[in-house]
């Protein structure tokens, strides 16, 4: 196991795991209505945990995904009108709940390529 998988598999399996509710933290019975406890759930642990599972072991699939997932930010723009900047437009990649999970399988269908394929990956830089 390398460093990566290593690193994936704590960053996924305490997500995965406050999904289920025998490992959810145990509150006492709230005395009163302005006490209740709301619990947190992650509805998106389970598609974190299978794009963190998925497999890159097909050359053309690493590629696949180096092509579908941006290197940044598509949306990010800055407005001129005759060569002067009228504003920008921030990125809005953070916004996205699944941004880093994405990040993270596009370094690995990078590294796929680089490490496995020994192919030249500065084309998708």
């Amino acid at each position: 196991m390398n460093l990566l998988d290593a690193s994936i598999e704590h960053l996924i399996l305490p997500t995965w795991l406050w999904l289920c509710p025998q490992d959810l933290p145990q509150t006492p019975a709230p005395t009163h209505s302005a006490s209740f406890h709301r619990r947190s759930w992650d509805l998106l642990a389970p598609l974190r945990y299978w794009l963190g599972q998925l497999k890159i072991d097909n050359a053309a699939f690493a590629h696949r995904l180096c092509r579908l997932i941006p290197a940044q930010c598509p949306f990010e723009r800055d407005i001129k009108f005759l060569g002067h900047l009228l504003f920008h437009i921030p990125p809005m990649c953070k916004l996205n709940p699944l941004y880093d999970d994405l990040m993270v399988l596009r370094f690995r269908a990078l590294c796929y390529l680089a490490d496995e394929c020994g192919e030249d990956v500065s084309c998708y830089c």
